[in-house]
């Protein structure tokens, strides 16, 4: 028995939900319905009926039968009688009027039905009539669902019975829903026959479960077991590959033996194999590939027709797989059961002869397979050359994740071969310094650092200088990927071994790399001076990828001193020499970023799109692919695409990326969860990354930036404005070099002093006030645009607030601010001249663009100002009680089409909760559907944007 509590949430099924919410409807409405959910074992068939019992328990009566598993011989009409059963207490004492003239033959399924005469000559057809009289009785008073379960367990009467009730009872209020391991069936058995003619008459709607992808998965085991490390998350991707039941049952250790309970029932199929099947299965388990059947051939040394007789055992026993590259097992965690089962001796020999054979093949020969059965078969000296081979080709294919694997392999066996180096080519401080920018390149930051530490002691006398020069840089480079200081002291020395070194290429290597640093951490002078000196010797060496990263520099720290036209002339020059892929993502990685500071959005997504589509090609989405991911969220939630940011969030959480990458991704998070109100988590998560961020902060100034960003927005969202007020004037008043990211949180200081103002602190806000406008004029990169919206916001006027409008409402104006724009303007125009007709159209505008982009407090400030004001009030709807905030957020979700397991999943609350939410919505809105309800809620963007 599994020790795993199941989790309380379930991940991953919200379509298949869906589709049985939807075939309910169906039934109820007088139509055919019946299901079929097919899924290998494991694949949470039960898990999705349980959530569906619970969705629909107040809509349906649920009956649920269950097909035994008696070996050989199957339960006669083993999932009949519970339902039955259930059918006739809910029928009371009418049941035995119901059941008809046939009832004596219910006796067959419920022998405690003793008070009945049973006529021996009643046949099945007699039973399966009286079964389908009672039910058709029970649902004439309620909806029923009949659930059975394990269909592949079935006797041929079951199916029979089946298979008329399916046909006799369509139309009359009920769903059947039947679960089946359809890769359990045999072809020519009657569940096979049962199942092909039930899709050709068409009476089974067919929902096939998949395994899990890596965002599910992640969740689902957070949901077991909290927080998960990066490494123990991924080995439990690898050994569950996606199946909810191995992820329960591996959660409590990723990278520990199999459960017993787990072994056990794994190796059941395996057990129940002939002979020679199971030495084909035990051969099989020895690669953790795919095997090609004339390496199989091979290995077992069967005749052809035994081999494959044995072969299509196996697969019919669902222990094997067919794919077109040969035999697999059809879960990676029976494969390692089988393995393990063999003892130590048979393990050695069988990976041996796979190495040996594999040898022969010469060229054709895989060196990853090669490696690992030779490592397997413990031959050190073979096994350490095939790992190097299998690095380098993982490399040249930009496989970095399989290329690390690989060298980790090397290094572990380098120290077992005594001629090492003979054998391979090559020095141990080259295979770790290869391996280190390999790990790097993988996203295993720290172990990049744990290597290129161990190269550099493995430097000596006779060390060239140019070698030492590259660790130093590296270790610059894993420094800052770890977000720690140093990198810039190494760099220099590194520059300073240089002296004297006729290496131009190397020095301007140096240069860039030393530049990129300075203007990360604000040193923007020093900056530029690095990088006037590496284009100029790119220029001189014609090297385009110096050239291109050294104007990419110098355009990233000219938006800061000089404006936006002399950066955009630096980032052309950039763009025109980025000839190596390397080149172009850091292109892309600043030009996206450097658009959103200048508050061009759209300019900035489609620059950060291409560059992720570049950082998949060339296999460095872990990396570089996820800061821009970050560079994608961020002008994505200022045009209030919140469900595309959180969707990129969620997917960015389960790659493993550099710390420092992921400080700027949660610092999204964090915006994205104040943005939908979710104020206590965020908060929590704040805390949480505080100190990591705080000390990225002393190498990195946009970090710093991060930092007051979260505590204004934390502030802003909480209603703390004179909090967030003086987390602004801190950001002012710091002595430290100031950014051109500081115009956008300026921007937000418009925010804080209006609500400074509604608070009654006017001395605070025109205060405030004017310390902005001071600021504001210093800033180069400001946008006018911004300009004209903080100056609105500042003076408070409806008329000033109307002029700017237009300025929010263009193409890449922040979304806050066309709704918040439109609340001040309403409280303006109440406050000024009592034109209530206007600041009631004003006001919903506010209200309608807020719903829209899902912003929490907008939300709640404008249904606030409605009330106080009574601008909100409108005729009673439904039963004429108004919607509580909760209640509007689920009515936004289901406008958006989401089920309730999507809006659970959003809003962090329980389905049950979900289903009585939008019950009331229904109710208070007057509308019988969720269609409904989301038609009355829309409103057209435009409609309010052009009005």
């Amino acid at each position: 028995m599994s020790l795993i509590v199941p989790t309380a949430d379930m991940v991953g099924r919200d379509a298949e939900l869906a589709a049985l919410g939807a075939a309910l409807q169906r039934a109820v409405g007088g139509e055919a319905a019946a299901v079929l959910v097919a899924g290998e074992a494991g694949i949470g068939k039960s898990r999705l009926l349980r959530e569906f019992r619970e969705q629909t328990a107040d809509a349906a009566l649920v009956l649920t039968g269950w097909c035994l598993d008696y070996g050989s011989t199957p339960a006669p009409y083993a999932p009949l009688p519970a339902i039955l059963r259930g059918a006739l207490a809910a029928l009371g004492d009418s049941a035995a009027e119901a059941a008809g003239p046939a009832r004596a033959a219910l006796r067959i399924l419920l022998p405690e039905l003793g008070d009945v005469a049973l006529d021996r000559a009643a046949g099945p057809e007699v039973l399966r009539e009286a079964l389908a009289n009672v039910l058709e009785a029970a649902a004439a008073r309620h909806p029923l669902v009949i659930v059975v379960e394990d269909l592949h367990w079935a006797d041929d009467a079951t199916l029979s019975t089946m298979s008329f009730l399916l046909r006799a009872l369509a139309g009359s209020r009920i769903l059947f829903v039947l679960t089946c391991r359809v890769d359990e069936v045999r072809r020519g058995g009657a569940v096979r026959t049962f199942l092909v003619e039930a899709d050709r008459a068409r009476l089974l709607e067919r929902i096939t479960l998949a395994r899990l992808d890596a965002v599910q998965v992640r969740a689902m085991l957070e949901g077991l077991k909290g927080p998960a490390d990066d490494a123990a998350f991924a080995r439990l991707m690898e050994r569950s590959e996606g199946v909810p039941f191995f992820v329960e049952e591996l959660s409590c250790s990723a990278a520990g033996p199999l459960p017993e309970s787990l072994r056990d029932v794994l190796l059941v199929r395996f057990d129940a194999l002939g002979d020679d099947a199971r030495r084909v299965v035990r051969t099989v388990s020895a690669a953790d590939d795919t095997v090609d059947h004339d390496l199989l051939s091979t290995l077992v040394g069967l005749g052809d027709e035994s081999l494959d007789a044995a072969i299509r055992e196996a697969v019919s026993g669902a222990v094997l797989s067919v794919g077109d590259e040969g035999y697999g097992f059809r879960h990676a965690l029976l494969r390692e059961a089988v393995h393990d089962d063999l003892l130590p001796g048979e393990r050695a020999r069988l990976h041996r002869a796979y190495a040996e054979a594999l040898d022969a093949r010469g060229e054709r020969c895989n060196e990853a397979a090669l490696a690992f059965h030779w490592h397997q078969a413990h031959d050190a000296r073979r096994a350490l050359i095939a790992a190097i081979a299998a690095m380098d080709r993982a490399k040249r294919s930009y496989a970095f994740s399989t290329a690390a694997q690989y060298g980790e392999l090397a290094s572990e066996l380098w120290e077992q071969v005594p001629d090492a180096a003979d054998a391979t080519g090559m020095t141990r401080l080259a295979l770790l310094s290869r391996l280190a920018s390999i790990l790097r390149n993988a996203g295993f930051d720290e172990r990049a650092l744990t290597v290129i530490d161990l190269a550099m002691a493995e430097i000596g006398d006779g060390t060239p200088t140019e070698v030492r020069v590259r660790l130093l840089r590296d270790r610059a480079l894993y420094l800052q990927n770890l977000a720690r200081p140093g990198a810039v002291a190494l760099l220099r020395e590194a520059l300073a071994l240089m002296e004297g070194v006729d290496d131009a290429p190397l020095r301007a290597t140096l240069l860039t790399v030393l530049a990129g640093r300075l203007m990360v951490e604000g040193a923007l002078s020093e900056a530029i001076d690095a990088a006037d000196q590496a284009l100029r010797l790119g220029r001189e060496t014609g090297l385009d990828a110096v050239i291109s990263v050294a104007a990419n520099v110098l355009g990233a720290s000219h938006l800061h001193l000089s404006g936006e036209e002399e950066s955009m002339r630096f980032y052309a020059i950039s763009r025109e020499h980025a000839r190596e892929h390397n080149a172009v993502l850091r292109y892309s990685v600043n030009y996206s970023d450097s658009l959103a500071t200048l508050g061009r959005f759209h300019d900035a997504v489609e620059a950060a799109e291409a560059g992720i589509e570049q950082a998949r090609q060339v296999g460095v989405q872990r990396t570089t692919g996820s800061i821009l991911t970050q560079n994608l969220v961020e002008p994505l939630l200022e045009l209030g695409r919140i469900g595309r940011v959180e969707e990129l969030l969620a997917k960015d959480s389960v790659v493993r990326t550099y710390r420092i990458f992921r400080v700027y991704t949660t610092a999204s998070r964090l915006r994205a969860l104040v943005w939908r109100g979710r104020i206590d988590e965020a908060a929590s998560l704040f805390e949480e990354w505080r100190p990591v961020m705080q000390t990225a902060a002393i190498t990195e100034r946009q970090v710093w930036y991060a930092l007051v960003d979260i505590e204004m927005t934390l502030a802003i969202g909480s209603g703390r404005m004179p909090d967030a007020a003086t987390t602004l004037l801190r950001m002012i008043d710091d002595d430290g070099p100031h950014l051109a990211h500081e115009a956008r949180r300026l921007l937000d200081g418009g925010l804080i002093v209006a609500g400074l103002r509604i608070a009654g602190a006017r001395e605070r806000a025109a205060e405030v006030s004017a310390r902005v406008r001071e600021a504001w004029q210093s800033h180069r990169a400001r946008c006018p645009e911004w300009s004209v919206m903080l100056d609105a916001l500042l003076d408070g006027s409806s008329n000033a607030l109307r002029s700017a409008l237009a300025s929010a409402d263009r193409p890449d104006g922040p979304a806050v601010f066309a709704a918040a724009l439109r609340l001040e303007r309403a409280r303006a125009l109440v406050a000024e001249r009592g034109d209530r007709a206007e600041a009631a159209s004003s006001l919903a505008d506010a209200a309608a663009i807020a719903d829209r982009i899902g912003h929490a407090r907008l939300q709640a400030e404008t249904a606030a100002f409605a009330e106080a004001s009574r601008l909100g009030a409108a005729p009673a709807r439904g039963d004429g009680t108004e919607l509580t905030e909760r209640e509007r957020q689920v009515l936004e979700l289901l406008a958006e089409g989401l089920s309730n397991r999507q809006i659970a999943d959003r809003l962090f609350i329980s389905i049950k909760t979900v289903s009585v939410h939008v019950s009331a919505v229904l109710r208070k809105l007057g509308v019988s559907s969720r269609t409904e309800a989301a038609a009355q809620h829309r409103v057209d963007p435009a409609d309010i944007l052009h009005r």
